[in-house]
């Protein structure tokens, strides 16, 4: 989990949130690919994607809930929460873009590593 100040507002910020997203799951899927090279690849992806969608968005996932689901007593304390937020015109945005920008990261990285793989074996 980490500090979104420096992420842009809007569409900027979530545009760089899926692109963490994406470089996340590419590196998470090829860790898991040397590490259980006979596992299956869908297990692998999925794992993938949840591991990195966990890591990246942890925090936006977290007070999307917490706004959804809590119940505020008074308007200051809405007010108190929602200053803590960065952006919180643009949670669901950021939060779309890191599932999508990890799932992209994931099956390219199942493009190219599946790609060299088959062609290694000889089997196509």
């Amino acid at each position: 989990m980490f500090d979104h100040d420096w992420l842009g507002y809007g569409i900027v910020g979530a545009l760089e949130i899926g692109a963490i997203a994406l470089v996340v799951g590419f590196v998470l899927y090829g860790l898991l690919l040397a590490l259980k090279r006979d596992a299956n690849h869908g297990v692998l992806m999925a794992w993938s994607w949840l591991a990195s969608t966990a890591l990246v968005g942890a925090v936006d996932f977290k007070d999307i809930f917490y706004f959804n689901f809590s119940r505020f007593q008074s308007i200051q304390l809405l007010r108190l929460q929602l200053a803590e937020v960065h952006d919180p015109d643009a949670i669901g945005l950021r939060c779309f873009f890191v599932m999508l920008g990890a799932i992209v990261g994931v099956g390219l990285a199942w493009l190219i590593f599946s790609a060299s793989f088959w062609r290694r074996r000889g089997d196509g």
